[in-house]
């Protein structure tokens, strides 16, 4: 996603490289190994409750992260309906599946099998790009993003020969690195289709927000259903509502919009990257916390959470808020408080959590998110008019 080639002004772009189609039947049927993926994460923090467990977890969901954003760059840019490119994406589909399959001991006895089926992934992006581009500049840049590319997995690999504590050091460092070098190395090459784009990644955030209403069944699989059951599951479907309201009612427009004015292909590109590839990612992560914290209420309704599920519950919506208000920043340049304030007031709430029963600290995040989004629809009823109206 990165290359030191400065991008040809607009003019110059072929008219092949301008998508402006929707999303593609293969790509959210790429998309659908990543929901798997997600589900794995959020098992595995269930599975290990623990400080290390949920930094794991985490660790894992950011090189998963990392290699969708790649391929959604990919297919922003390459012909999805050559057979070639079909073929490689089921490759892919495949090696991802893998990857998946193995989280649960990603940090354990899977190690090697997850790195090597990730590189795998990273690899053939990285191949496609380079081979299945019409434009010698995105050639370029694909083969200057290579090194990075293979470089972070192959490191990841190495990571998981060394195990334990060692190995969640050396992945905490090679993600750092791999996400760092795009932001480095410059955005330059591509030329980016924004509705498409930005399409992609709100289909995304819906695979996402599916999680959490997965964790719901999965949380209540095997309890015998009582009004607090069906109480947490009612709370968390309308959690999961108001994240996807603060997502898609203005937010999702008026980003798609900004990178459709950004001026010029590399202040568009890097917009691209900042607000999608980067900003999108503690949302995920926020969701993925959230589902967690779900997870286990449904399991104790009557009793307090312990803390990484208070920490799930509580901080996964905080999360989510916060990159909601970096990404207005980002975006639009201005901060909005009133989500800072919804999102410390989560922030509070986790030690209110550990305390209280579960469905009580799961019903105050709720009432967090619904005061939100009611005082929003209110307070800015006008300019909501306006913004979807356009």
């Amino acid at each position: 996603m990165s290359a030191t080639l400065a991008p040809p002004a607009a003019s110059e772009a072929p008219p092949s490289s301008r998508r402006t189609e929707s999303v593609t039947p293969l790509e959210l049927f790429f998309d659908l190994v990543f929901v798997f993926a997600l589900t794995q994460v959020t098992a595995l923090l269930a599975d290990d409750p623990t400080w290390a467990g949920m930094a794991e977890g985490l660790l894992i969901l950011a090189a998963i992260w990392w290699a969708w954003a790649a391929y959604a760059w990919l297919t922003n840019q390459v012909d999805v309906e050559q057979t070639s490119v079909r073929l490689a994406m089921f490759a892919s589909m495949g090696a991802m599946l893998v990857a998946a399959l193995a989280v649960p001991g990603a940090f354990g006895d899977d190690a090697i099998l997850f790195a090597l089926a990730y590189f795998a992934v990273r690899a053939l992006h990285v191949i496609l790009f380079a081979q299945r581009s019409e434009e010698i500049e995105v050639r370029d840049a694909a083969r200057a993003l290579a090194p990075s590319a293979l470089l972070a997995p192959a490191l990841l690999l190495a990571g998981a020969l060394v195990g334990d504590t060692a190995q969640a050091i050396v992945w905490a460092l090679v993600l750092l690195f791999d996400y760092a070098a795009a932001g480095v190395r410059g955005i330059g090459g591509w030329h980016l289709s924004p509705a498409h784009f930005a399409e992609r990644h709100g289909l995304i955030m819906i695979i996402a927000l599916g999680e959490s209403i997965v964790a719901i069944g999965v949380g209540a699989a095997g309890l015998e259903l009582g009004a607090g059951q069906i109480a947490a599951a009612a709370l968390g479907v309308a959690i999961a509502a108001t994240l996807w309201w603060a997502y898609f009612d203005v937010v999702a427009v008026v980003a798609e919009r900004k990178l459709h004015e950004a001026a010029g292909g590399r202040a568009q590109n890097t917009m691209a990257r900042d607000s999608y590839s980067y900003l999108h990612l503690p949302m995920v992560a926020g969701i993925v916390l959230l589902a967690l914290g779900v997870k286990k209420t449904l399991g104790r309704v009557d009793d307090p959470l312990e803390l990484i599920p208070a920490i799930g519950l509580c901080g996964g919506v905080a999360l989510y808020l916060l990159a909601h208000v970096a990404f207005r920043l980002r975006n639009v340049g201005s901060l909005n408080r009133h989500r800072l304030l919804a999102a410390g007031a989560c922030l509070l709430l986790i030690p209110v959590a550990i305390q209280v029963p579960a469905l009580a600290a799961m019903g105050a995040i709720t009432l967090v998110c619904v005061t939100l989004i009611a005082y929003e629809v209110v307070r800015f009823r006008n300019a909501r008019a306006r913004v979807r109206a356009a």
